[in-house]
């Protein structure tokens, strides 16, 4: 059974999270959901337990405690909606996303970021150069 865990100090581990479930049962996998980018906790994960009664009562006996001074959200996981994704990624669109093509197909997609921190506009900057330049783009 899958387990949602939310409400997640941002510095909790697999493991702790692990040592935690296992207390109620065995324990099949557990993973703290990571931000793509920045690689930070997102403040919520997922676990997965063998035996129902065992997961019942791992949600029962830890929804609501305090854990790193949160109070932790434990609930039997909701399927994935179909064809819900955040990114931006679907709805209509042929192929691999964003459009359906890459280079070859006549479109190009040109990202653009407002960064604060000098070093790192830079960084985007060169980013969007090089691709440029790969694409055959003008800037």
């Amino acid at each position: 059974m899958r387990i949602y865990v939310g409400n997640l100090s941002y510095d909790t581990t697999e493991d702790e999270l692990r040592k935690d479930f296992s207390t109620f049962g065995e324990v099949v996998s557990v993973s703290v959901v990571t931000d793509r980018y920045s690689g930070r906790s997102k403040g919520f994960a997922f676990v997965e337990m063998t035996n129902k009664a065992e997961a019942d009562a791992a949600i029962a006996g830890l929804n609501g405690k305090a854990v790193k001074e949160r109070t932790l959200v434990v609930n039997e996981a909701r399927p994935r909606t179909e064809g819900g994704s955040s990114g931006g990624r679907s709805g209509g669109y042929g192929g691999g996303g964003y459009g359906g093509g890459g280079r070859d197909s006549g479109v190009v997609v040109v990202m653009v970021a407002v960064v604060a921190d000098t070093a790192t506009s830079a960084v985007v900057a060169e980013m969007v150069e090089e691709e440029a330049a790969d694409a055959k783009i003008d800037l």
